[in-house]
């Protein structure tokens, strides 16, 4: 008989249980970092344990008393988790090791080569000879001396295979001591030659909008903590490690003449290229609106994954719920998988009216799925379940694909993290195969049904051609 030890569904790191059999540890998270719980099977009883809030992924363990659990913290630290106290300390430890990192990487190199030719969704390997490419390639490992190139030379390899989903890389803790540029959540008239910089757009959500005093476009931001910004440093260099920290800024209003000082916080350039998203986004719902007076929602598939299937029913049932037709936008989404849920979402077809007493045409059902007509715009940067949506959405008959060709890249990958626990290389280790044409996804090229290139001239005047194009075919349905 199976049962299901803990009450909710998260990621789990590790787990352990008494030798009495009356207590579950286990390391886990939902939205934030990893925080260890404990479930009394006898109480059926389950709290949070201990408070970690730690990024790191870690095995638990008792001691032989079972008076004590260890784990590792965030930055490698070991913990000591009092169990009848609850109560967390550091254990204090000093360590030498003393590490060949030439055997090291000679070792992960050989490693990944093996990785790669048991786990590949293909035996033949796309009919590569794989112990040609392991002597190739192995002839530069003496010559390699740090991480960085190693990667380098991993993801050439890997990249023989002719396959999405391969290659390396080498990413290191960050230090605090890094070079960091913060951001003002501005846009900046790059024609601008005077002293300081001039604001030509203040981002939403921006920073700057926390001002005492109203920053408009047109001001100028003339220093950074006292430090002049003139046509001869960069100004960027004045934000360094300044994300979240209290940055006073010198403006200037042209058009008054006065100077004043303001007080914000940058934030980080990944916060930064949201708020750039998020502008894009709202700029394409402008235009549909504008475009088809209304009659046409607009959503933008960020990502495969719950969070935007999440925001796309909110805003396909929500705000453009009375709408005609629906443009889903997939372009330069990274993939995830979402393929199937987001294809059934937009495959309802009515079968049956709501009627109450004295009210015709109050909705139809299926009422949780979109029942109307739709589009899907899609791109060249469409990657991964990015690629097997819109297949999924055209073999399925839902409605056209209008945009460009998206690359055959339909494969799902193990990403592993390997010895030195900084590099990782990709593996595809799922094909897809088309039914009733015996052929992959992968490297399987899918054309849209209309095909429009977007003239970056254009773009950069803002005409969305290929939105524009959705716009017109769904006008006519």
């Amino acid at each position: 008989r199976k049962e299901k030890l803990t009450i909710h569904s998260s990621r789990l790191s590790d787990f352990i249980v008494d030798n009495e059999g009356e207590n579950l540890y286990y390391l886990t998270r939902f939205e934030e970092g990893n925080n260890l719980w404990r479930t009394k099977f006898r109480e059926k009883e389950t709290k949070m344990f201990v408070t970690l809030n730690s990024d790191a992924d870690s095995r638990i363990m008792l001691d032989k008393k079972e008076e004590n659990l260890f784990l590792i913290e965030q930055g490698g630290k070991i913990a000591k988790v009092n169990v009848k106290e609850a109560k967390k300390e550091t254990v204090n430890f000093s360590s030498e090791m003393n590490l060949n990192e030439t055997a090291e990487r000679a070792y992960m190199f050989d490693h990944a080569w093996r990785q790669f030719k048991k786990k590949f969704y293909l035996e033949d390997l796309h009919g590569i000879d794989w112990d040609f490419y392991k002597k190739e390639y192995a002839k530069f490992l003496p010559y390699i001396n740090n991480s960085i190139d190693f990667a380098d030379l991993l993801g050439e390899m890997l990249g023989e295979s002719n396959a999405s989903h391969t290659g390396a890389r080498y990413r290191p803790d960050p230090k605090s001591s890094n070079d960091y540029t913060a951001s003002l959540g501005v846009y900046l008239d790059n024609d601008y030659a005077g002293n300081g910089v001039k604001i030509v757009e203040v981002m939403d959500k921006s920073p700057m909008l926390k001002a005492k005093q109203k920053i408009t476009p047109g001001m100028i931001i003339e220093s950074i903590d006292g430090v002049k910004i003139t046509s001869e440093n960069n100004y960027y260099a004045l934000l360094n490690r300044k994300v979240n920290d209290k940055t006073r800024l010198g403006l200037l209003d042209e058009k008054t003449g006065k100077r004043w000082n303001e007080v914000v916080e940058p934030i980080s350039l990944s916060k930064e290229n949201q708020l750039a998203y998020e502008r894009w986004v709202k700029n394409r719902e402008k235009d549909v609106e504008r475009l088809s007076g209304g009659k046409i929602g607009y959503v933008h598939v960020e990502g495969m994954d719950s969070e935007s299937f999440r925001e796309v029913y909110s805003k396909a049932l929500g705000k453009y719920n009375d709408t005609k037709a629906l443009i889903v936008d997939t372009r330069f989404n990274g993939g995830g998988w979402l393929h199937d849920d987001l294809a059934t979402f937009l495959s309802g077809k009515p079968y049956i009216g709501i009627e109450p007493r004295g009210q015709k045409n109050m909705g139809v059902e299926p009422a949780s799925k979109w029942n109307k007509p739709s589009a899907v715009l899609m791109s060249e940067g469409n990657y991964s379940d990015a690629h097997m949506f819109p297949y999924t959405y055209k073999a399925l008959g839902i409605g056209k694909l209008i945009g460009m060709p998206v690359p055959g890249t339909g494969t799902a990958v193990w990403w592993e993290k390997m010895l030195d626990g900084k590099t990782v290389f990709g593996i595809p280790q799922v094909g897809m195969r088309m039914i009733g044409q015996d052929k992959l996804l992968e490297n399987s090229q899918l054309d849209p049904d209309i095909k429009v290139k977007n003239d970056p001239a254009k773009v950069n005047m803002g005409q969305d051609q290929q939105l524009q194009r959705a716009v017109e075919e769904l006008m006519k349905s």
